[in-house]
């Protein structure tokens, strides 16, 4: 008995639904992540509005010191805030039972690479603490600081080469910008969340840096 034009049509359909299901399959195991999974920060349109509201004044640091934003705080069994990032942007990541990362791999964002060892990577405050000191935070109470370091909620902490934070240190989007210029938009969306959300200030050099990105974005 022979088979018709559409029974030809509907076996040559299956097939290639069955091999588009084996490809989207094996892209969720082998393909690169495109950056770390820090919280989706808000749209350009929203960042722009968000900047224009923020107060324009001069940073101060007086009384600045590290140990007045207390960090990397138990989030629950043995896992600390480093810990719970360390987690939540690598792949495929197995820890021990003190919570710590023992095996994984992690993109930056900041820069492209990826690196398989957690030493490899720091933790970064977006809008360091140095600066949030300097934009408003030197009046908050304790616990205010904690939960500004230790933000699980607002795209404020990401997995990042270690020496790339570094060069960062405390200087803001005026003064340095992530080598990855694809990734400059996002960067500048998510600082002007942050200090949106916390009420902090921007000094001039910063503002006209992140209007000049988010006018590009």
């Amino acid at each position: 008995m022979s088979r018709t034009p559409s029974v030809y049509a509907r076996r040559r359909l299956s097939l290639l639904a069955a091999l588009t299901g084996l490809i989207s399959l094996a892209a969720l195991f082998t393909g690169p992540s495109a950056q770390a999974a820090l919280p989706t920060p808000i749209a350009a349109s929203t960042a722009r509005t968000y900047l224009s509201q923020l107060t324009v004044t001069a940073e101060d640091r007086t009384g600045y010191d590290r140990d007045l934003f207390p960090h990397w705080s138990s989030q629950g069994g043995n896992c600390n805030t480093r810990e719970v990032i360390l987690q939540r942007d690598g792949s495929n990541v197995e820890t021990d039972n003190s919570c710590a990362a023992v095996s994984g791999s992690w993109y930056s964002p900041y820069d492209g690479a990826t690196w398989s060892a957690a030493s490899d990577v720091d933790i970064d405050h977006l809008v360091p603490l140095a600066e949030a000191w300097d934009s408003g935070a030197d009046s908050w109470t304790t616990s205010r600081r904690e939960a500004f370091a230790n933000d699980l909620t607002r795209p404020q902490l990401l997995a990042v080469t270690d020496n790339v934070n570094q060069s960062k240190g405390d200087q803001d989007p005026a003064e340095w910008l992530p080598p990855s210029s694809s990734y400059h938009c996002v960067y500048a969306r998510a600082w002007v969340q942050v200090k949106h959300y916390y009420g902090l200030s921007v000094d001039s050099s910063e503002k006209s840096a992140l209007s000049g990105i988010l006018n590009g974005c």
